[in-house]
């Protein structure tokens, strides 16, 4: 009779583990926020929620000094493409683990409707659509922890961790945190606050 309520109590906390093991992932897959490294390994994405809706800027380039060259807008063309807005006020669907909004597309210098699905704790679905039916996309894998929404206001633009300025590297030989808080970027600022 001792052996049973043992046996009952083991499989129970096993069980117990699975679930909360199970759950713990999927609370961390449903957070697209963090930097994620783009399908062709190009640039990184620092993911934020800003005001409310989930925004993305290019964090890191592998190559350095690029410039927003095919935008429509001639007075943007000289802009630098770090810390430029590629995922662009992206609200939450109700019910879902999806953003939508609009996603830059810096090769053609358009807008796209857009969505955001995280698939796991390690990749990032995104996908764009023209007209609602021309629709395509990739998968990004995270290469940055999930980040806390932004609260300050006229804070300094840093993050935990985040380097000096001007630093070349930070410990390790990672890069240096040139972008800090995205959501004080002016770009990304104006709506945001």
């Amino acid at each position: 009779m001792l052996q049973r309520p043992r046996k009952l109590t083991s499989i129970t906390l096993l069980a117990a583990a699975i679930f909360l093991a199970g759950g713990a992932g999927n609370a961390i897959a449903a957070d697209p926020t963090g930097d994620w490294r783009v399908a062709d390994g190009v640039a990184n994405i620092r993911v934020a929620q800003c005001g409310g809706s989930m925004w993305g800027v290019v964090s890191w380039e592998q190559e350095a000094g690029g410039r927003d060259v095919n935008n429509p807008d001639v007075s943007k063309q000289a802009r630098p493409t770090l810390g430029m807005p590629i995922l662009i006020d992206m609200k939450k669907k109700p019910g879902a683990d999806q953003w939508e909004g609009q996603v830059y597309n810096a090769k053609d210098g358009k807008l796209y409707s857009s969505t955001i699905t995280p698939v796991g704790t390690d990749r990032l679905e995104i996908r764009g659509c023209v007209l609602g039916f021309l629709c395509g996309g990739e998968t990004w894998t995270r290469v940055g922890p999930p980040i806390p929404a932004s609260t300050a206001k006229g804070a300094p633009r840093t993050t935990v961790g985040a380097a000096k300025a001007g630093a070349k590297t930070a410990s390790r030989g990672q890069p240096a945190d040139t972008i800090g808080d995205i959501c004080l970027l002016g770009d990304i600022a104006r709506f945001a606050h």
